[in-house]
């Protein structure tokens, strides 16, 4: 405990041999906390668990769970049903929620993943949303292995991205990307000659 002051711990939790707590971290509820972990500064987990060898910073759990060697953070929020697998990277600005993602996959940057299957080897680019509801119920996305999405992609649920699939940055899918081809939705690009940009009098 680097600094207990600033350290709060419930009664019913449990930490593994040579994890190290930073501070203004809370362990609350019925939370494990594996070997070898390095949690904080700047974290709450809540009646979840935490695989050994995990890394998290300025995160928040709740209901969730960590494979092995994964990370969560900086400002990573995992809400209840987020279930990841070993080696996966839930970066910058990330939100898991009610969805498993498999070993090795990365969401790193800005990204929503709501009410999904991740399969593994997965990168998810930044900016990257599944648009999980329709205003009254939530739908289901599959992300199937091995599969590279192309930052600022939308993926409208339910959907299904086939294996090794690519989507291109910028996508909207809104129908199956089949396996191992590429697909992109973008609006043709153009330029407007002679165009002026108002300016105040």
């Amino acid at each position: 405990l680097i600094d207990p002051a600033t350290t709060y711990i419930d009664v019913g939790v449990t930490i593994g041999r040579d994890a190290v707590i930073r501070p203004n971290t809370f362990l609350e509820g019925d939370t494990r906390i594996g070997k070898g972990c390095e949690v904080g500064p700047n974290v709450r987990v809540t009646d979840s668990t935490i695989g050994d060898g995990c890394r998290l910073q300025f995160a928040v759990l709740e209901g969730a769970s960590m494979g092995a060697g994964s990370d969560a953070g900086p400002f990573a929020r995992l809400r209840p049903g987020a279930e990841l697998g070993e080696q996966v990277d839930v970066g910058n600005f990330g939100e898991i929620k009610a969805s498993v993602i498999a070993a090795r996959s990365k969401a790193n940057h800005l990204s929503y993943i709501g009410d999904a299957t991740v399969g593994r080897d997965v990168n998810i680019g930044a900016g990257t949303i599944v648009c999980n509801y329709d205003g009254a119920h939530k739908h289901r996305t599959v992300i199937e292995d091995d599969v590279f999405i192309g930052s600022d992609t939308q993926l409208i649920a339910p959907v299904t991205v086939g294996r090794g699939a690519t989507l291109g940055a910028g996508t909207t899918l809104a129908h199956d990307a089949p396996p191992d081809k590429l697909t992109v939705s973008r609006t043709r690009q153009l330029t407007v000659d002679g165009w002026r940009r108002p300016r105040k009098k």
